[in-house]
């Protein structure tokens, strides 16, 4: 039996709501082991003996339950836990490790509705986004099974008599992943079931706003550990604000922190790891620019747009911030488009309802921001086309918004706001909306609606979008699962999910073999 410690250093009070949980509507928590009888975690004395934090509904900003977070001590004890347990995880043939990450896989599989559910109840995003989220773990877990019997080494040639020369991968050991809430278990499933394929063990430190969906994820994965004789800290919990982030940050005994937040932090976090030659995997802002031509499908374009404006409230790092229209067609587009979000607005209510299209912000912090942003460009000589103000109900909740009058070097434009606001730019050809497609800090994702081949090939040439995801005929949202995710500048240049992203949780060897009699030297350099 697993000694509870090794799994996640975390606790919930006795405090949880009771009119939640009696409710029928939120069964998933039980589900999931989350009740009020029974919590179905473990008292204080295996650790979580911080201070108390609320976890708040952004649909009602009712409280959910009182969760205690870990201290920075017990984040240290976690990681000196995954460090004892890490040799025997990194000693598994890598396809025996992949048979692990594809029962998490299945495991998640069984609570897609329910996990979805909570992070629906507790992020604020919509049930079918919600859903989808944990799906993406699922699908992560299934690429990362195929990449556990397909880990590449090389042979290069050798000048010399005799010799072998070989490239070979090894885990980096037990890496630090400290992800956000708009996303609170899709990035930590993009880091450990790649990490965990790699042969690392994984300390894990969600959003002190989404604890319970942290812990419910954990519960799952550490159910599968424990069946198979894995000791639980491969995959440990630790929460807190940024006292425990600073601790994993600064742990030289991590040789690795994948931080997914704002620039201004994620700078923060570079530096400090830098310091003590670690690696960090940034995942940082998106300011991202939509540019419909002349010759678009406008019906294409207006759907994708609505979706990359809106979707998760304006809350993913990949949401549309700017719209680069033509001039030719700025006009019935931004007609079109203001219509489309009164149908949106038609649609807005509880995330759980299956009938929502449209959800909250997060929390009155995110508000906050939403009005200072909307009074500030308004100062600066925008023009409101459609929304811009708190929506009068319970919860967190606003108008999608649209402003025009706005140049690209505003400051207002220039600033990302995580929130539904739109800004309308003009261009007259490919060129100046390429230019003005770059012209900011960030560089995470991108798009160009067009039906001609050669406006595309300038998108996506040297001199195009100098974003990581350049899309083409399709919105900036909702990226696959096997291609890099990340973004260049002050997106932070990490890559992660599909492709080559593997890498980043291994560290490389050059090894040179001789297997002859003879000393020969490289380059034919003689020294006898």
């Amino acid at each position: 039996m697993l000694r509870l410690h090794q799994l996640f250093h975390k606790t919930i009070s006795s405090q949880m709501s009771r009119s939640l949980v009696s409710d029928s509507k939120y069964n998933f928590l039980k589900q999931l082991g989350i009740t009020q009888e029974n919590p179905g975690l473990f008292d204080g004395r295996w650790g979580g003996s911080g201070k108390v934090i609320e976890s708040i509904s952004p649909a009602n900003g009712k409280i959910i339950a009182h969760v205690r977070e870990s201290t920075p001590q017990e984040a240290i004890n976690a990681v000196t836990e995954a460090r004892r347990a890490w040799p025997q995880w990194a000693l598994l043939p890598a396809p025996a490790r992949g048979e692990i990450v594809r029962q998490i896989g299945q495991e998640l599989r069984k609570n897609l509705i329910p996990l979805g559910q909570l992070v629906s109840l507790e992020m604020g995003k919509i049930l079918a986004e919600g859903i989808g989220e944990v799906q993406e773990y699922i699908d992560i877990c299934d690429y990362a099974v195929g990449l556990s019997r397909m880990l590449p080494g090389s042979i290069y040639p050798s000048e010399r008599k005799d010799h072998a020369l070989l490239e070979k991968w090894n885990p980096l050991g037990v890496i630090g992943v400290i992800t956000a809430f708009n996303f609170p278990v899709a990035v930590y499933g993009w880091n450990s079931a790649l990490a965990m394929i790699c042969g690392d063990a994984v300390i894990w430190k969600g959003s002190p706003t989404t604890p319970l969906v942290s812990i419910a994820t954990t519960r799952i994965i550490a159910s599968v550990l424990e069946r198979n004789g894995i000791p639980g800290s491969i995959a440990s919990l630790v929460t807190g604000g940024a006292d425990v982030g600073e601790i994993l940050v600064n742990d030289k005994r991590l040789p690795m922190i994948s931080f997914t937040g704002s620039t201004a932090v994620g700078r923060e976090v570079a530096l400090k790891v830098q310091e003590r030659f670690g690696k960090s995997l940034l995942e940082l802002g998106g300011n991202n620019a939509f540019i419909v031509a002349s010759d678009a499908d406008l019906e294409m374009a207006i759907r994708a747009a609505v979706f990359s404006c809106v979707g998760t409230a304006g809350q993913r790092c990949t949401t549309t911030r700017r719209l680069i229209l033509d001039t030719k067609i700025k006009n019935e587009f931004v007609t079109r488009l203001c219509t489309a979000f009164k149908g949106i607005l038609a649609r807005i209510g509880d995330p759980l309802d299956e009938s929502t299209l449209y959800g909250p912000l997060h929390n009155q912090q995110a508000i906050d921001a939403f009005k200072t942003t909307v009074a500030k460009a308004v100062a600066n000589g925008g023009k409101i086309e459609f929304g811009g103000k708190q929506i009068e109900r319970s919860g967190f909740y606003v108008e999608p918004t649209i402003i025009s009058g706005l140049t690209t070097d505003n400051e207002v434009i220039q600033h990302e706001t995580f929130a539904p606001i739109v800004y309308i730019l003009e261009s007259n050809s490919i060129q100046d909306a390429i230019t003005q497609n770059n012209n900011v800090e960030q560089g995470l994702s991108s798009s160009l609606f067009t039906k001609n081949l050669s406006n595309i090939f300038q998108w996506i040439g040297p001199h195009g979008s100098d974003c990581g995801i350049v899309n083409v005929n399709i919105g900036t949202s909702g990226a696959e699962i096997g291609g890099a995710f990340g973004g260049e500048k002050a997106t932070g240049g990490g890559r992660e999910s599909g492709s080559d992203a593997w890498k980043s949780y291994m560290r490389r060897s050059t090894v040179t073999i001789n297997y002859g009699n003879e000393l020969p030297l490289a380059q034919g350099i003689k020294f006898e």
